[in-house]
């Protein structure tokens, strides 16, 4: 019988995360005995909601890849993304706030206090997993902030704020070696060039590693087929042994949980029963909480005989139009966007890139990514004139204004 594998890697206790350039660490306690976290008011609300963001992103992300392999990071998403809510306001403030899950009774206040809590006590959840999340700013050294904004973003985000000349190749290099350290290496490179009409970028970086709770051993690791959705298979290394899971059967679908350090941190790998593509239609945020609660109903992690891949790639991605469609419009739409609590120039989000890392092997997962919000500007200052970029294929038309006769009409491609 054919197995087909899904590999879906989820951190599961949070995922939108906020802030804090630290490791984590702790007292050392029983390896199986997970850390309980004391959230604050409105704490499980938030994390409720910020999961579903993650899995939507996710599966709007998944229908359109082309690639073999994806990874996204919702902690980091969610992050930089409620940085960026941090400098909204109007519209613009409503359409991310309700796209992040955020209940219109919580102003950013609270927000930011319920995620600067939950940030605390995960990063010093297990003294086994290394856990690392920072957050940066770098603006043109010409571009006006407010100073409330860089103040939020030190005092609620531990961001580190930098002014730069974008103009200069360095300021390429001091992005991408910030992204390089603090993700011990493994996501050298965010960005390649800064386009003059670059004022600002918002970053989130978050590294993970941990080892298994339940290790395999790498003398059992053979080749073994992997069987593909179109039917064939390849043979790849597949780690085997009987290691302590969680296990959970439901329609349409298998999962298996592994553990990480002392349980706090895990794996969870759904194993769905037809394609993977078809899957992807199916799996939304009661799925995702379905799989949890089976999975949590045993609360002990028992014995299985595990056959599972070691894996490892990188993968990049812009999620400008997976944002849009969950309803963040008017952050990408000069003009529209309201960003006033960054600064009083016109500007908007330009992009929304993420980059991410994994490795999975024998003795556990190291785990990277980094998220980049490229903040443009649409005019220098508020006295400028609008700037209209006609740079990309076009149509054009001739009429006659007072009727609105249309003389001619045509299109360019090459111009």
């Amino acid at each position: 019988m054919k197995t087909h594998f899904a590999l879906l890697i989820i951190s599961v206790m949070a995922a939108g995360l906020l802030a804090c350039d630290k490791n984590s660490n702790g007292d050392p306690q029983d390896a199986v005995s997970p850390k309980q976290i004391e959230l604050p008011p409105q704490g499980l609300q938030v994390i409720e909601r910020s999961n579903e963001f993650g899995i939507e992103l996710f599966v709007r992300t998944a229908a359109g890849e082309q690639k073999d392999n994806l990874m996204l990071s919702p902690l980091s998403a969610s992050a930089a993304l409620t940085m960026l809510l941090n400098g909204s306001a109007g519209d613009t403030f409503d359409q991310i706030r309700d796209m992040l899950g955020y209940g219109d009774e919580m102003d950013i206040e609270a927000i930011n206090q319920v995620y600067k809590s939950l940030v605390g006590q995960l990063l010093d959840a297990d003294p086994k997993v290394t856990l690392a999340i920072a957050n940066a700013v770098f603006y043109r050294d010409d571009f006006q902030v407010k100073p409330p904004f860089i103040e939020s973003m030190d005092e609620d985000f531990d961001a580190h704020i930098e002014a730069l000349d974008f103009s200069l190749p360095p300021a390429i290099e001091v992005i991408n070696s910030w992204a390089s350290d603090n993700t011990n290496g493994k996501i050298p490179e965010v960005i390649n060039d800064i386009s003059a009409d670059m004022v600002m970028f918002l970053m989130n970086a978050l590294y993970f590693k941990g080892d298994w709770t339940y290790q395999f051993d790498k003398e059992l690791t053979q080749e073994a087929p992997f069987y593909l959705d179109e039917g064939s298979h390849i043979d790849v290394p597949t780690m085997t042994g009987n290691v302590n899971t969680r296990r959970y059967y439901g329609e349409g679908l298998r999962a298996v949980e592994l553990p990480y350090g002392r349980t706090n941190f895990s794996m969870v790998v759904i194993v769905p029963d037809g394609s993977l593509k078809e899957f992807y239609n199916e799996f939304t945020p009661d799925v995702w909480r379905s799989v949890t609660k089976g999975l949590d109903v045993d609360e002990e992690f028992t014995e299985t005989s595990v056959m599972m891949p070691r894996f490892g790639f990188e993968y990049d991605t812009y999620l400008n139009n997976q944002l849009r469609s969950l309803g963040m419009v008017d952050a990408f739409e000069p003009y529209l966007a309201d960003l006033s609590g960054i600064s009083d120039w016109d500007i908007f989000v330009s992009f929304v890139k993420q980059n991410t890392f994994v490795e999975v092997g024998e003795e556990g997962t190291e785990a990277a990514a980094v998220t980049t919000i490229g903040i443009d500007v649409t005019s220098v200052d508020p006295d400028s004139p609008p700037r209209f970029h006609v740079d990309q294929p076009f149509v054009f038309a001739i009429r006659e204004r007072t009727t609105n006769t249309l003389l001619f009409i045509g299109s360019v491609s090459r111009p």
